[in-house]
C-alpha cells in the first residue's frame, strides 16, 4: 500500500554569539537524552517517543534503511542511548550469546561481546534465548541471560563493570526467559516470575550490589514489566503478577498496596499516565493450561489427569528438578494417588494465598478470560475497592501485546491484527473491533512517534496508522523477516529488530 506522507518544515534560528552557541550546545545535549530509548519498549515502557523528529511511513529490508547489521537469532529489542544501540543476539549453534554495541547514526559496530550460553533448556518455537532487551544510561548498559544472571557493562567499551548471580529461572511450560530490566533512577529491577524462583530484584546501578528483594511465592508464571507510577510527588514500582497488581516502596521494596483484579498470569505490561495505571490482560485458568498443555498433547494421554510422567515426556530432554514436585504434586495430590485432576490442579500450581485464575469446575477450565482495566496508584494495604477506577470484561485484548495508551484512548491490538479502542475515563469502548492492514500474529507492542503508531507482526509486516481517532492506516511496511521485538525510536530512526537482523530505518 502507497499511501501519501505529510511534509514537515524545520526552521532553525541563527544565532551569533559565545553565550547563545553555548545555549544551543545546551539544548542539543538535553534533546538528545530526551530523545533516547534506554529499556524496554522505551521510556517507562510507555511505547512512546518524545522526540518530534521525522520518521519514515513506508520502508523495508531495501527500502529508507538508513543501516543494518546481522546479528544471529533474537527476540530482545533494541534500545538507544547517548547515540549508542545495544542489542542482544544468539550464534547459529546457540551456544554463545552475544551482545552488541552500534553507533546509531553509522552503524558503526563499537564492540561485541561473547558469553558461553551454558546449558540451555527447550523453548517454544515463538521463544528465543537471546529474548532479553538489555537497559542502558549513559555510562553502562545492563543485560541478563539466564545462565549468566544479571551484569553491567561499560557503555562505551563493553567491559566488565559487575556481575550479579540470579538462580537460573525453571518454566516447565517451556515458555522460556523472557523478561527484561529496567531502570528506575539508582536501581537495576528485574522480576523473574518461574516456576521455581519468583522474585522481584532491585540492584544498585553503580556497585551491582543487592537493594532488595520481594520474594514473589505467591505467584506463579508472569513475564510483566516494572513501571513507575508517582502519585502526589511519590514513586512507586507498580507490577503485575498472579491475581494482583502490586505496588512497591523503592525504599526498600516493600508492598505498599495490592489490588485483586488480575487473572492467572499475565505477559503484558501496564502503562502509567498521570497517576493511573492502565492494564491489558488474557488468560486461562491453570488447570485448563496444564490440561492442554501436558494432558492433551502427543506426549499425554487426554484423560483429563496430569501425572509425572506426562509432565516428564512434555519436557522431553529438560530435567523436571525435584523442587518443582516437591511445590506441586506434594501440594495438590491429595489422594495420594500420583495424578493431578479437578480441583487438585489449581491447589498444584498456585499458592494457597492466591487462587486467581483457579477457575476449575465440573464443566472443565475456562479457556481464556480477558480484561482491560484503569487502577489508581497510590494507598495502603488492598485498594481493590478503592483505587480500581474501572474493569470491563472484552474478547480482543491480548496475552502478549501490551497496551498504547495516548491522547486519552487506549489502543488494543490482537492476533490476528484486530484493534479496538476505549477511552481512558471510564474504559467506555470507542471504536473497532476492526482489522488493521495485517492479519498476522502479534508479539510486538505498539510503539508512537512524529505523529504515527508502528505495529509489527510476526509475519515481519509493520503496519503503520496515524494517532488520531479513527487511526487511519498509512502503510503495511515489508521487512522480509519475523518479528516479535518491540521496535525502538530514538535519534530520528525506527530501529526494528526481526529474527536474525537489526535495521535503522529513516530517511
Amino acid at each position: 500500500m502507497n499511501l501519501p506522507q505529510r511534509n514537515r518544515l524545520t526552521v532553525r534560528h541563527l544565532l551569533f554569539g559565545i553565550a547563545p552557541a553555548m545555549a544551543i550546545l545546551l539544548t542539543v545535549a538535553v534533546s538528545a537524552r530526551a530523545d533516547d530509548w534506554p529499556q524496554y519498549r522505551g521510556p517507562n515502557s510507555t511505547g512512546i517517543s518524545t522526540s518530534s523528529k521525522p520518521l519514515p511511513e513506508t520502508f523495508s529490508d531495501t527500502e529508507n534503511v538508513a543501516w543494518s547489521a546481522e546479528l544471529g537469532d533474537g527476540i530482545g529489542s533494541a534500545i538507544v542511548v547517548d547515540g549508542r544501540v545495544f542489542v542482544s543476539g544468539m550464534s547459529e549453534d546457540k551456544k554463545t550469546v552475544n551482545l552488541y554495541a552500534f553507533d546509531a547514526e553509522s552503524g558503526e559496530k563499537l564492540w561485541q561481546r561473547d558469553w558461553d550460553a551454558g546449558e540451555l533448556h527447550e523453548i517454544h518455537e515463538t521463544n528465543s534465548h537471546a529474548s532479553t532487551t538489555p537497559a542502558a544510561d549513559s555510562e553502562r548498559v545492563y543485560f541478563y541471560f539466564s545462565t549468566l544472571g544479571m551484569q553491567a557493562l561499560d557503555a562505551k567499551t563493553g567491559d566488565d563493570v559487575w556481575k550479579f548471580d540470579m538462580p537460573i529461572p525453571y518454566f516447565v511450560f517451556k515458555w522460556g526467559p523472557g523478561m527484561s530490566p529496567v531502570l528506575h533512577k539508582d536501581l537495576v529491577l528485574f522480576v523473574q516470575d518461574d516456576d521455581l524462583y519468583p522474585a522481584l530484584y532491585a540492584i544498585d546501578k553503580k556497585t551491582g550490589e543487592l537493594r532488595w528483594k520481594d520474594d514473589r511465592l505467591d505467584m506463579a508464571v508472569n513475564y510483566s514489566h516494572p513501571v513507575i507510577c508517582t502519585v502526589d510527588g511519590v514513586d512507586e514500582i507498580v507490577v503485575g503478577g498472579t491475581g494482583k497488581l502490586i505496588g512497591y516502596d523503592p525504599k526498600d521494596g516493600r508492598r505498599k498496596w495490592y489490588a485483586k483484579t488480575l487473572l492467572r498470569n499475565i505477559k503484558t505490561t501496564p502503562v502509567v499516565r498521570d497517576g493511573v495505571i492502565f492494564v491489558s490482560l488474557q488468560s486461562g485458568g491453570i488447570a485448563y493450561q496444564w490440561l492442554a498443555s501436558v494432558d492433551a498433547v502427543e506426549t499425554g494421554n487426554s484423560d483429563g489427569k496430569v501425572s509425572k510422567e506426562e509432565i516428564q515426556a512434555f519436557m522431553g530432554k529438560t530435567p523436571i528438578p525435584d523442587a518443582f514436585y516437591e511445590k506441586t504434586f506434594g501440594r495438590g495430590d491429595l489422594n495420594k494417588d500420583g495424578l493431578l485432576e479437578g480441583e487438585e490442579l489449581d491447589i498444584a500450581f498456585l499458592h494457597p494465598d492466591n487462587r486467581a485464575g483457579a477457575s476449575f469446575t465440573k464443566q472443565g477450565d475456562a479457556a481464556a478470560d480477558e480484561f482491560v482495566m484503569a487502577v489508581k496508584g497510590g494507598g495502603e494495604g488492598d485498594v481493590t475497592e478503592t483505587h480500581v477506577l474501572w474493569k470491563h470484561r472484552t474478547k480482543h485484548t491480548d496475552h502478549v501485546v501490551s497496551p498504547y495508551v495516548h491522547d486519552n484512548r487506549i489502543l488494543l491490538v490482537k492476533g490476528g491484527g484486530i484493534a479496538t479502542v476505549f477511552e481512558t475515563e471510564q474504559g467506555e469502548p470507542l471504536g473497532g473491533p476492526r482489522r488493521i492492514e495485517n492479519t498476522s500474529d502479534y508479539f510486538a507492542s505498539p510503539v508512537y512517534g512524529d505523529g504515527k503508531i508502528y505495529v509489527a507482526g510476526a509475519n515481519g509486516i509493520v503496519v503503520v496508522m496515524n494517532d488520531s481517532p479513527e487511526y487511519e492506516p498509512l502503510a503495511a511496511n515489508d521487512m522480509a523477516d519475523g518479528i516479535v521485538a518491540t521496535p525502538a525510536i530514538a535519534n530520528g530512526k525506527l530501529f526494528i529488530r526481526t529474527r536474525m537482523k537489526l535495521y535503522a530505518i529513516g530517511k
